[in-house]
């Protein structure tokens, strides 16, 4: 089969599962992405060379407390409320918890950020290799869940919006790229990539925010009245922290010596090559909701 009509249908199938599973149910949104997460700590394993059964048993129970802990959260508060009137100190528990997770994510994150500039690393230390395994790729996944429930309760299209602003960043900062780009952005480890087509990607996303602030989301946020801000702030941090999330990918893949972290998806690579630059963005996403919502 020629290699851009498989590429075609693998990406054709995984944007339908994943549009299926977030449309359709919470449940089934939080399955798929239970499972996206395995397939991504075995990839990542494979990458940093550690053995699998741990993690990938860690993340799952821990991807499943904490997303039943945190997403059902106000189903079960209002429950406890009705009952026993025990709202607050349930709320400020979630709080807490979401504090204590967004803080572990944000130090790995920059963890991450500072490893891109170690020229002469080509070894990762044992645990640094679990740091990385929780900061970077375990913790990402459940504050995607998290970023789906919104002001309210579990929205769908904040997540499909979200997703929206990842491909069209990656989409024209391709074209841009190829089309104009002189300028590289960091050659030595994705030379590709040029300073370009990162001005272009973000700024269609912007474009994208602001359509998806007007004609899709709408009055379905707390915040509606300044949607298009939000949006736009969001693409830009799409932006900026889905580039550094997919530079940061490169970086171990480059140290391990593959063109791609798996191949479940034919002329795709694996999940985590499909996923790097959300899960790099999620945490980020989810500090600039949190701040919103404290300062509203």
């Amino acid at each position: 089969m020629n290699e851009t009509l498989k590429r075609a249908i693998s990406g054709a199938i995984y944007i339908l599962l994943l549009l299926a599973s977030i449309l359709y149910s919470t449940e089934s949104f939080f399955v798929l992405f239970g499972i996206f997460l395995i397939i991504t700590i075995f990839e990542f394993c494979n990458l940093i060379q550690i053995n699998k059964v741990i993690p990938i048993l860690f993340g799952a129970f821990f991807y499943i407390s904490v997303t039943l802990v945190s997403s059902y959260n106000k189903i079960t508060t209002k429950t406890i409320n009705e009952l026993f009137q025990s709202k607050i100190n349930i709320s400020i528990n979630t709080i807490q918890l979401d504090i204590i997770l967004l803080v572990i994510t944000l130090v790995v994150s920059i963890k991450c950020i500072l490893f891109l500039f170690y020229d002469n690393i080509q070894t990762i230390s044992i645990s640094s290799k679990y740091l990385y395994i929780l900061g970077y790729i375990i913790l990402p996944f459940v504050f995607i869940t998290k970023i789906s429930f919104g002001a309210i309760d579990y929205n769908p299209k904040i997540i499909i919006g979200l997703f929206i602003l990842i491909w069209t960043n990656d989409t024209f900062a391709y074209i841009v790229g190829k089309s104009i780009g002189k300028h590289k952005l960091f050659e030595k480890i994705s030379p590709k990539k040029t300073i370009e087509g990162f001005i272009g990607g973000i700024t269609f996303a912007i474009v994208a925010g602001y359509l998806i602030s007007r004609y899709y989301i709408k009055a379905s946020l707390q915040f509606s009245d300044k949607s298009i801000l939000i949006w736009t702030i969001i693409a830009v941090i799409v932006g900026v922290m889905g580039t550094i999330g997919d530079l940061i990918e490169s970086k171990f893949k480059r140290i391990a010596g593959v063109k791609d972290s798996g191949k479940i998806m034919p002329g795709h690579g694996g999940i985590l090559d499909r996923l790097d630059s959300v899960i790099f963005v999620a945490p980020f996403v989810f500090l600039f909701y949190k701040i919103l919502s404290y300062v509203s």
